[in-house]
């Protein structure tokens, strides 16, 4: 069959490619492998994710993953992703829609808080994930070696942080198939 006599549509071919980021069994990205390696290092149980990444299986059964998710297309993707994931594990996962860090207010702080989405409101992201993080907790940043006209907001992030008394951070360079890129690895100290 040659698929390019095929009718299809601008939603067919948008449809594929969001699929095309679903993180399979056998396969992680390089961020949700990263991301799982950070979780199971510090024992997560609580997680945060401001853009979908990982595949639950850094999770202990006991464990929350909380995604927050704008775009309807990606939110779909994160869905079944994360269908997967209670599928697999006693763990539970939630999709919030539309995310809106300043209305969460958990009852148990989260151990790990990541954020990949608009680069511009990374100091906002950073802001709050600084109050729902625990004392000791991670906060992992990415696209931080991006040089955009979006990544302002990183590097106003991390100025900010340069007078930070509560946080503890660097940036670490990685490469992947893809492209060069880096992170931010940060933990809420547990005293001033």
């Amino acid at each position: 069959m040659n698929v390019y006599n095929t009718a299809t549509s601008v939603v067919d071919w948008s449809e594929k490619y969001h699929n095309s980021f679903l993180i399979t069994d056998d396969v992680l990205d390089f961020a949700g492998k990263l991301l799982n390696l950070v979780a199971q290092s510090i024992g997560a149980k609580r997680i945060l994710e401001i853009l979908q990444h990982l595949d639950g299986r850094a999770l202990p059964h006991d464990g929350t993953l909380i995604t927050l998710e704008i775009d309807p297309l990606h939110a779909k993707v994160a869905k079944k992703t994360l269908r997967k994931l209670d599928s697999r594990t006693s763990a539970k996962s939630r999709l919030v829609l539309p995310p809106n860090l300043t209305n969460l207010h958990p009852d148990v702080p989260f151990d790990l808080i990541f954020i990949d989405a608009d680069k511009k409101s990374y100091p906002k992201y950073f802001a709050e994930a600084k109050r729902l993080v625990k004392k000791g907790g991670v906060i992992q940043v990415s696209d931080m070696s991006v040089n955009d006209v979006n990544s302002v907001g990183a590097r106003e992030m991390l100025a900010a942080l340069k007078e930070d008394k509560e946080i503890e951070a660097t940036t670490i360079a990685t490469v992947s198939e893809r492209a060069f890129d880096g992170f931010m690895y940060a933990i809420r100290k547990y005293c001033l």
